[in-house]
């Protein structure tokens, strides 16, 4: 268990394995204990780093409004703590728009990034987005984060098999600080970098279930604004992939981190010749 500091805020990370590093970004509510089926196989080949977002998990919880770019801030100040860049960024829900965040403003601290059911923006653009994003913002403070938990547990993990893993969810949601889930929430609200997606020129793998809550389509129409990208579908999974399809999951990014380091060794040589 290791912690830095970074703008007055202490931040908790955990280390596994050697190698080239891997940095994973949990979503919104979430820690590190939900790269759980992730992390094990990673670190067989990788130095894994594991980030508590401040507000969750074991991090500092300060009583101040959040932002992605405070996050990805807090992101770039780790990988700088443990001298780390470039990076294999990995992130999931809020974790992949903090890695957004990071490859706009950053672009020079990763070496590849994998997002997974998640976008470049958050935004209302239909009658219909306003009302859905009202009524989440509505919800969240108005259900306890036990209703809550409740109801997220039987919307990710429907399948009678699934019981482990709704338990889980059961267990773990309560446990966020409900002042700091709501600041995370509403960082969210409003947020994008979509037009600076050119930024972004490391190899992207994008990840989605094929149930995720915004279609295939919307991840596809980014995907084709990425200079070096390419969707990756999932079958029979909701938003937390990496839970409910870790075999599947676990492969498809362990073969793109290995082409990516395998490509690696050419381009440094072809840019030192240069």
């Amino acid at each position: 268990m290791s912690y830095f500091d970074n703008d007055g805020c202490q931040l908790h990370y955990e280390e596994y394995g050697h190698g080239a590093p891997v940095l994973l970004v949990h979503g919104l509510g979430s820690s590190t204990r939900d790269w759980e089926y992730q992390i094990p196989e990673l670190a067989r080949h990788y130095r894994v780093i594991a980030l508590d977002v401040r507000g969750h998990g074991r991090s500092d919880k300060p009583r101040e409004r959040y932002s992605i770019r405070g996050f990805a801030e807090d992101v770039a100040a780790l990988i700088e703590h443990l001298q780390l860049a470039p990076v294999h960024l990995v992130g999931i829900s809020m974790g992949g728009m903090i890695g957004f965040q990071l490859g706009v403003d950053h672009p020079e601290l990763l070496k590849s990034l994998c997002i997974v059911n998640s976008g470049p923006e958050v935004k209302a653009k239909r009658p219909r987005d306003y009302i859905e994003i009202a009524k989440r913002w509505s919800l969240s403070r108005l259900l306890s984060l036990d209703t809550i938990a409740k109801a997220l547990g039987k919307v990710l993990f429907p399948k009678p098999e699934q019981a482990e893993l709704r338990q889980k969810i059961f267990q773990r949601w309560p446990q966020n600080d409900k002042r700091a889930y709501l600041a995370s929430l509403d960082a969210i609200i409003g947020w994008g970098v979509r037009e600076r997606l050119a930024r972004i020129s490391c190899p992207t793998l994008v990840i989605t279930a094929d149930r995720d809550y915004t279609p295939v389509a919307q991840k596809q129409a980014y995907v084709d604004e990425l200079p070096n990208a390419r969707l990756l579908v999932i079958k029979d999974s909701r938003h937390a992939t990496p839970l409910d399809q870790p075999e599947h999951f676990n492969s498809s990014l362990l073969a793109f981190l290995a082409e990516v380091e395998q490509a690696a060794p050419t381009a440094n040589k072809d840019s030192n010749a240069c």
